[in-house]
Formats: structure tokens, C-alpha cells, sequence
């Protein structure tokens, strides 16, 4: 199983970026997909996560500014994030489940490695 996310960048606050990832190995359309983030000495966090029937649910902390969608005929899952904020950065990670349950425990999930948003004041 492969995720390859990519998008990241560094971007001034109020910007926007999309984070995509690929993936390959797994009936991509059968997967809960996430996005999560981490900080330097921050815990990590689940910023939004996509069902295989398409509903979505955002952390509080990205809710209004963030978009998660997936096109199955791609393979391919993705984050637009608006507004953002120096508070923002980090590395995102693409994440794969096979149930919601899964996605959300991080040593049973599929995942990548990672692209890093950097977001000036």
C-alpha cells in the first residue's frame, strides 16, 4: 500500500493551499480517508476524514476553512485549507482505514509520509 501526498508549501497567512495523495494498493473507494496534522511538540490531530459514502467531519480547529473530497476514479483523496494560519503549520499526513475506527488509531492505519505546510504571519 502506497500513499503519496504532495501540495504542501509555504504559503502567508489568509492563503490556500490543496493537498492531494495518490493511493495505490487498496480498493481506494472501499476507505475511510483522513488527513492528519502534526506540530513540532504538538499532538497530533485529525483534521478531516471522508467516508466511502462521502461524509465528512472536520476538528474544530479547521472547520469553515478546510475541504476534504476524494475522486475514486483517481484513487486520489484531497485537502483544500483556506484562511490559514500561522497555527496551521505542519506535516499532513494522508491515512487510510478500512473502517472509521482504524483510520483513527495511527498504528492501524495506512499512511504517508507526510507533506509539510509552513504558513507565515
Amino acid at each position: 500500500v502506497q500513499l503519496q501526498a504532495s501540495g504542501g508549501g509555504l504559503v502567508q497567512a489568509g492563503g490556500s493551499l490543496r493537498l492531494s495523495c495518490v493511493v495505490s494498493g487498496l480498493t481506494f473507494r472501499n476507505y475511510v480517508m483522513g488527513w492528519f496534522r502534526q506540530a513540532p511538540g504538538e499532538q497530533r490531530e485529525l483534521v478531516a476524514r471522508i467516508t466511502s459514502g462521502g461524509s465528512t467531519n472536520y476538528a474544530d480547529s479547521v472547520k469553515g476553512r478546510c475541504t476534504i473530497s476524494r475522486d475514486n476514479a483517481k484513487n486520489t483523496v484531497y485537502l483544500q485549507m483556506n484562511s490559514l494560519k500561522p497555527e496551521d503549520t505542519a506535516v499532513y499526513y494522508c491515512a487510510a482505514g478500512s473502517t472509521l475506527g482504524l483510520l483513527t488509531r495511527w498504528d492501524n492505519n495506512y499512511r504517508g509520509q507526510g507533506t509539510l505546510v509552513t504558513v507565515s504571519s
